[in-house]
């Protein structure tokens, strides 16, 4: 079916929907190209020879995907096991940050920063962790997840409380 912030825009935008879709569809192509400069400025530089800076690139990348990855599957677990109905996971990576799969999301560019600081146009590569960084935080991501938990989940506003927003750290007492 429709993802539910598709429906929620198209009914908030109705009845001039239509229009707003295409604009907003035409918007993601510029955030595309964007995330397609660390791209380019990697592809500008010297000759392929594996530095430091490629292997701490790497690690980054992986560790990134992996915590993208396990973040994902204990969501999932989650909320496939009906008493959970209602809940806030709060333990593994989610007693750690409120949004870890968008933490792990935002590092993976990071890995480009790194493989690309030896490179005349690295500060290209800044670019997709910034913008990314500034939607998840204050625009698409956070605002709208949290808004729906605290609409659907009682004990949300306590886990706030006690959970770091993005950055995984230690929990805070209430």
């Amino acid at each position: 079916g429709e993802d539910s912030r598709y429906a929620g825009l198209r009914r908030s935008w109705s009845p001039g929907a239509q229009p707003r879709f295409f604009a907003y569809f035409q918007l993601q192509v510029i955030f595309i190209l964007a995330f397609a400069l660390p791209f380019l400025a990697i592809s500008n530089g010297a000759p392929l020879s594996l530095t430091l800076w490629d292997a701490a690139g790497l690690l980054v990348g992986c560790v990134a995907l992996a915590g993208a990855r396990l973040a994902d599957r204990q969501l999932a677990a989650f909320r496939a096991d009906p008493a959970n109905n209602g809940k806030t996971l709060a333990t593994g990576l989610w007693r750690y940050s409120r949004h870890p799969n968008y933490f792990f999301e935002w590092l993976f560019w990071w890995a480009f920063v790194l493989i690309g600081v030896q490179e005349s146009q690295w500060w290209m590569t800044l670019v997709p962790p910034a913008l990314l960084f500034v939607l998840l935080r204050y625009v698409t991501g956070i605002p709208h997840a949290e808004k729906r938990a605290l609409a659907t989940r009682a004990e949300y506003a306590r886990y706030q409380q006690t959970t770091s927003a993005f950055v995984p750290w230690f929990p805070r007492k209430a």
